[in-house]
C-alpha cells in the first residue's frame, strides 16, 4: 500500500485526484504502476487502476494477470472492477472505502459477484485511514471541489 499511496500523492502534482495503484506479480514484483490521470490527459478512463493494469498487460506481454496483485488507495469504481475482472485479476487490495461509486463492497460488489465469468479475493480497509485522509484533505479544498 505504500508504494500506491506514492502514486495517489504523485497525482496531486496535476491536479488529479489522488488515487494510486500497483500491480505485483506473484513474486511480488512491481510491474505496474498507476495515478489517476483524468485532469492530466482530459481522459476519462485515466484512473490509477487502469493505467496501473495496462502497465502491467504489457509488462508481462499478456492481458491475463493471473497470479498478480492488484493495490490501491481506493475502492475500484465500477468501470474499474470490469477491467480487474476482464484481466482476470485474482486479488484486490484497497484501502478507503468509495461509499458513492464504489463497486467492491459498497455500493456494488462486482469483484466477487457470482453471475460474472471471473471473482476477485479482496481485502479491505487496508491503511484506510491514511488513504482517506489523502482524498478528504483534497476535497476540503473550496478551489478542488468546485471543479469535480
Amino acid at each position: 500500500m505504500r508504494l500506491a499511496l506514492t502514486e495517489a500523492r504523485a497525482a496531486l502534482e496535476t491536479g488529479d485526484v489522488p488515487v494510486g495503484a500497483v500491480v505485483l506479480d506473484a513474486a511480488g514484483g512491481v510491474i505496474g504502476r498507476g495515478r489517476n490521470e483524468r485532469e492530466a490527459l482530459q481522459d476519462p478512463t485515466g484512473h490509477a487502476e487502469m493505467v496501473a493494469i495496462r502497465q502491467a498487460a504489457v509488462s508481462l506481454g499478456d492481458w491475463h494477470l493471473t497470479g498478480c496483485t492488484l493495490v490501491v488507495t481506493l475502492e475500484p469504481c465500477v468501470m474499474c472492477a470490469g477491467a480487474i475482472l476482464a484481466a482476470r485479476v485474482p486479488v484486490v487490495v484497497f484501502g478507503a472505502w468509495d461509499e458513492k461509486a464504489g463497486a467492491a463492497g459498497s455500493v456494488y460488489d462486482v469483484l466477487r459477484d457470482r453471475r460474472l465469468n471471473h471473482r476477485a479475493e479482496v481485502y479491505a480497509e487496508v491503511d484506510a485511514d491514511e488513504c482517506g485522509e489523502l482524498l478528504r484533505a483534497f476535497f476540503a479544498d473550496p478551489a478542488r471541489r468546485a471543479t469535480r
